[in-house]
């Protein structure tokens, strides 16, 4: 039988063999590239094929094993074929099989399912899910296999590997893709802060947004029943701590509410009301408590406050559902509130700002990207930055704004001008 004969019934064999290999490609681009948030919407709605993409991608490094085990074999497979036939041509048959096949795996084995697969990696996926289940089931014990090969050759090196899903690294994927799509136009600001919002929540301290210790209108219990009361309503919060003998000292914490159902009544005389006790128990929380496990307690215990104290008991603020919410969806601002506290912008472009004003709140109001990683407030931005405490008149410049210290009392920045972004690199040198 003639080499071009052998070739001309060879041809259908190869043809199936590179159709395979350029499917199960395909499959392997698709399965990695689409959108698991997608997938499992479509599982919920009852797409088998969506969830049999799920099932498989749950133990994705046995899946990828079994894919690349199954490609390679067939591509050898088709490579040995041909160099079987061409070899018999003469000297150069090695040399044209290696050719010949080098140039039709990666055209059409490679690239072209490849680049369909990227354009619409779902539906390839849903597509193809089925025989690339049977393709898992067949190949994964020999792939189970290669990956203990590959982990016990990589441990005397100290690689461990391991595909197990990591929550933050899927949370900085979610908000590179929000970051994403808010360059390109389709989110907007705010639905870009909201998402971002929540993924803090599992990565904050309350610490992180609690109001201070030195912001916190606290009552004393000792007080005349109506010089307390007075002052209770002057303030114009809905929950006031009351402490007896030294501010960390907090006894209860006074319900306004309570307060005026009680001075409802005709009958009471408010020279003798026991302010003290109408106060609720004080719920103490731990400052390194993560602001998500705060928001599900806020959630089962029915109540809305809590102070922050740190590991030797001392207070170091209050928090409450309306400031974890409030990172979130931004600050909520009632009848008694300014709309952004702190914050005055003046004629030149320039703003000045309490020290004491938080990071994200500037950015938020601003639309500005200030790293809030280093330091809660802009006062201690600038005091990480400066390796110091500034005198007053000092001008410092970093990411891209220029710092300028209005007011310093003893050791604390209490006001300073912040210019807008600069027309320049972010990547700005300090000065003084």
């Amino acid at each position: 039988m003639t080499v071009p004969a052998i070739l001309i019934g060879l041809a259908p064999t190869l043809v199936a063999l590179i159709t395979a290999s350029g499917l199960i490609s395909a499959s392997e681009t698709a399965m990695t590239a689409a959108s698991r948030g997608r997938m499992h919407q479509l599982e919920r709605e009852g797409d088998k094929a969506a969830a049999r993409v799920n099932r498989m991608m749950a133990d994705q490094e046995n899946m990828i094993g079994a894919i690349l085990l199954s490609n390679n074999a067939i591509n050898i497979l088709a490579t040995a074929l041909t160099t079987a036939v061409l070899s018999s041509m003469g000297e150069y048959g090695v040399a044209a099989a290696t050719a010949i096949m080098t140039v039709v795996i990666v055209i059409f084995a490679e690239i072209l399912p490849k680049t369909l697969a990227i354009t619409r990696p779902e539906a390839v996926a849903r597509t193809l899910s089925l025989p690339i289940l049977w393709l898992v089931r067949i190949f994964g014990p020999l792939a189970r296999g290669a990956q203990w090969i590959v982990r016990m050759t990589l441990r005397p090196f100290g690689i461990n590997l391991s595909m197990e899903t990591d929550v933050l690294a899927a949370h900085e994927e979610i908000r590179g893709a929000v970051e994403y799509h808010h360059s390109e136009g389709v989110v907007e600001s705010r639905d870009r802060r909201m998402l971002g919002g929540v993924l803090d929540l599992s990565e904050m301290d309350v610490s992180d947004v609690m109001v201070h210790r030195k912001s916190v209108d606290m009552l004393d219990a000792a007080m005349p029943p109506r010089e307390l009361i007075r002052h209770a309503m002057d303030l114009g919060h809905s929950r006031l701590p009351l402490w007896r003998d030294n501010p960390d000292n907090v006894v209860g914490v006074l319900n306004v509410r309570d307060l005026v159902k009680v001075m409802a009544q005709n009958d009471v005389d408010l020279d003798e009301l026991d302010v003290a006790g109408l106060a609720r128990k004080p719920w103490f929380v731990p400052e390194t408590t993560k602001l998500k496990d705060q928001l599900n307690a806020f959630l089962k215990k029915r109540n809305h406050f809590a102070l922050v104290v740190d590991e030797y008991g001392g207070l170091q603020g209050v928090i409450s559902l309306e400031d974890i919410l409030e990172e979130i969806v931004g600050e909520i601002d009632d009848e008694h509130d300014s709309a952004v506290e702190g914050l005055r912008p003046q004629p030149d472009g320039w703003i000045e700002a309490a020290g004491i004003v938080t990071v994200r709140d500037l950015n938020r109001a601003l639309d500005w990207d200030l790293p809030d990683d280093q330091a809660v407030t802009i006062a201690g931005l600038l005091i990480q930055e400066a390796q110091a405490i500034p005198e007053e008149g000092e001008t410092f410049t970093f990411y891209g704004h220029r710092f300028e210290v209005v007011r310093r009392r003893r050791n604390q920045i209490t006001a300073l001008r912040i210019s807008p972004p600069l027309a320049a690199s972010p990547d700005w040198p300090e000065s003084g």
